[in-house]
């Protein structure tokens, strides 16, 4: 990038805006993690919908194995969904028989979420479809290139994370 133009070169080398460049969704970070998002949902789902399990359930059963019994509220924030979209996805998950919710005895607007021993059985049968997909996605990229993905994505949270979080304080001034 030319700092002092705010211009970045091309893929065929002439200068450009970077609103040109990132016309062109192949250039936008943001479509190409989006694109692989959707992929590694499809290939996900296709190995958990036999178990029926949804990629929508999947995320708060992955977390809920690592830590049972967890509040609504706190397993809404560990998978990034807000509480409504949250509830919903209790629902389904309570329906299919995967998970408990009780109110807490020590605060009662609290409502903790419990596994159940079927969704506790598909830990073993599910992980694996995990390390699966994860093999297949990052074929062909060496161990340091797999490290650097995954700083990079990281960081990339991050700073998306401190700009949300920023533009929401500000606008609460």
């Amino acid at each position: 990038m030319d700092p002092i133009a705010g211009r970045e070169r091309g893929w065929n080398g002439p200068l450009m805006s970077q609103t040109e460049f990132y016309a062109d969704p192949s250039n936008s970070i943001g479509y190409l993690t989006r694109i692989a998002f959707r992929a590694f949902s499809r290939a996900l789902e296709i190995r958990t919908s036999p178990h029926g399990v949804s990629s929508g359930q999947w995320r708060f059963l992955r977390v809920l194995w690592r830590e049972d019994g967890l509040t609504q509220r706190e397993l809404s924030r560990r998978v990034g969904m807000r509480e409504p979209t949250t509830v919903i996805a209790l629902k389904s998950l309570e329906r299919s028989g995967f998970v408990l919710r009780r109110k807490s005895v020590e605060d009662r607007r609290k409502v903790h979420v419990y596994l159940t021993p079927q969704a506790k059985a598909l830990q073993k049968v599910l992980l694996p479809a995990v390390a699966e997909v994860n093999a297949i996605a990052l074929a062909g990229l060496s161990k340091a290139e797999i490290a650097v993905l995954r700083k990079a994505l990281v960081q990339v949270g991050r700073n998306l994370a401190e700009d949300a979080e920023d533009i929401t304080t500000d606008s609460a001034v």
